[in-house]
């Protein structure tokens, strides 16, 4: 089964090797996944999320302007795999030739797929089996509003949780 998610925001975790990696963090039934993406990627994810509008147009910016000017939309995205610490996504789109809609899937990185549905104002869905594997409790990343140089839509902190190593440490994006 398949939950709708929201992002909740993009915060910082410890990498496998203690430095600091960005993430987007989503939150689907009732827990947080977090997802390792580049700073550029969190920084395309953050402006979707913002509504900046940058002078030239960014990668995802463009893909979107093409996909619809030539009569296609992007119905949604999904996370559906977690295969050795790598998250898997498909995006689904269509277009419609001649009246009749035709449809497509395609493979795609979390964190492109999550970047375009924040500019298109699609859904984004994940799988149980993901949000089982590494779904996240809300008290192990602390969302704080209060904190110096932080705005709300800087969205969540990772607290680093209370064990000795940080669980999704292992996680990575693809």
């Amino acid at each position: 089964m398949d939950h709708e998610a929201e992002v909740a925001g993009i915060g910082v975790g410890a990498g496998p090797n203690g430095e600091e990696v960005p993430a987007v963090v989503l939150r689907a039934r009732g827990e947080y996944l977090p997802i390792f993406v580049t700073a550029d990627q969190a920084r395309s994810i953050r402006g979707g999320l913002a509504g900046e509008a940058f002078d030239r147009p960014l990668t995802h910016d463009l893909l979107v302007e093409m996909v619809t000017e030539f009569g296609g939309a992007v119905d949604s995205v999904r996370i559906d795999d977690l295969a050795d610490g790598t998250f898997y996504g498909k995006l689904t789109a269509e277009r419609y030739v001649d009246g009749q809609p035709e449809q497509f899937t395609f493979d795609a990185r979390p964190s492109d797929a999550i970047a375009l549905a924040v500019r298109l104002e699609c859904p984004i869905r994940i799988s149980d089996d993901v949000i089982d594997a590494a779904g996240q409790p809300p008290e192990t990343i602390e969302l704080d509003d209060d904190e110096p140089g932080r705005s709300p839509s800087d969205g969540p902190r990772d607290t680093g949780g209370s064990g000795s190593s940080d669980t999704d440490d292992e996680y990575r994006y693809r």
